[in-house]
Order: C-alpha cells, then sequence, then structure tokens
C-alpha cells in the first residue's frame, strides 16, 4: 500500500513537471485572406482587358516568379495580389499596350498540410473560411491514439510550433500552415 502511495505521488509530480515546461496553449495570428501574400504553389488568373491572348492563369515557379508573355518573369513571392498587379500593369504600359488595365485573383491557393494521428496526412487543397477541425476531417479524422485536446500549428513563415487547444474554440488555417496533431498518453 506504501509503494503504491510512493508511485503514485511519483507520477503525479511528474505530469506537474512535464506540464510546468509546456508552454501554454497560444492562439496562432490568423492572417487574413485580404493581406494574403503570395507564395510557389498559388496560381492566379490574371486578365488584360482587350488582350485576351495575354489573359489566362498563371502558376507561382518554385522561385516564387509569374512567368508572363511580352514582359517575361514577375516576382511575386511575399508580394500581395494587388502588387503584383500593379507591377505588371507597369511592366506592360513600358512599350507593350497602350494603356493596360490589369486584374488579378488568386484561383487556386498553396496547400496546408496535416501530419501525425491523424487517418490520411498530408498535403490538402486550402478553401477560404477552412477551419482546423475541417482539415481533420479532410485528413479522415483523428487515429485512435490522437490527442483530441490540442494540436501543433506553424503558420507559414514561421518557423515556431505553436500549441492550440482544441476546445478553446475554432481555429482558423491558412494557406501553406502545417498542422500536427499530436498522440495522447493516456
Amino acid at each position: 500500500m506504501f509503494t503504491r502511495s510512493i508511485l503514485f505521488a511519483a507520477v503525479a509530480m511528474l505530469m506537474l513537471g512535464a506540464a510546468a515546461n509546456v508552454a501554454p496553449p497560444v492562439a496562432a495570428p490568423v492572417p487574413s485572406i485580404a493581406a494574403y501574400h503570395l507564395a510557389p504553389g498559388d496560381k492566379l488568373r490574371i486578365t488584360v482587358f482587350g488582350e485576351e491572348r495575354l489573359s489566362g492563369e498563371y502558376s507561382l515557379t518554385p522561385a516564387g516568379n509569374v512567368a508572363f508573355p511580352l514582359i517575361g518573369l514577375v516576382q511575386a513571392d511575399g508580394k500581395s495580389v494587388e502588387e503584383v498587379q500593379a507591377l505588371i500593369t507597369a511592366r506592360l504600359a513600358a512599350g507593350y499596350v497602350n494603356d493596360p488595365r490589369v486584374s488579378a485573383e488568386v484561383i487556386t491557393f498553396r496547400p496546408y498540410y496535416i501530419l501525425g494521428e491523424v487517418t490520411r496526412p498530408g498535403a490538402f487543397p486550402f478553401a477560404v473560411g477552412l477551419t482546423l477541425d475541417q482539415a481533420v476531417a479532410s485528413a479522415g479524422g483523428f487515429t485512435y491514439r490522437a490527442n483530441h485536446r490540442r494540436a501543433f500549428l506553424r503558420r507559414a513563415g514561421d518557423p515556431k510550433e505553436h500549441m492550440v487547444d482544441l476546445r478553446a474554440g475554432t481555429v482558423a488555417i491558412a494557406p501553406g500552415d502545417t498542422i500536427r496533431i499530436g498522440e495522447r498518453y493516456f
């Protein structure tokens, strides 16, 4: 009986010590789609009014460029859609098209990634308004060993992973995010 209480006290102290070393759950900041910055994997629809041969769908290259007819490579990585639109307009106006009117929109966002204790880990297409719960559902749901209380989220461009409490509410997912579902211990 005495050894059982010592064992119980030791396990409780280990659990408390482990909990003290873990950072509290942090809600990773949610990037706005309005302030979205392009990156490789995104696909744009670019329309040049009155120039059907220039209008079309363009993917960002692995280097973050858009290969556009007449003007060549346009650096788009890290820029907003409006900035890319202005770059293309300015370069077309420099001797290629009289008074170019250009519009651009993202038609396919880069994927998000989900790893760990889900049925089908991997890359999945992003949709505006995607939540962490929906991302887990897209991956086939939790495995029987999954921790249903917390997940780890690393935003695109952020080197650190943030712990997210799944019971605290809705967590928005952004393009390029990586979600890791850990294993439960008990």
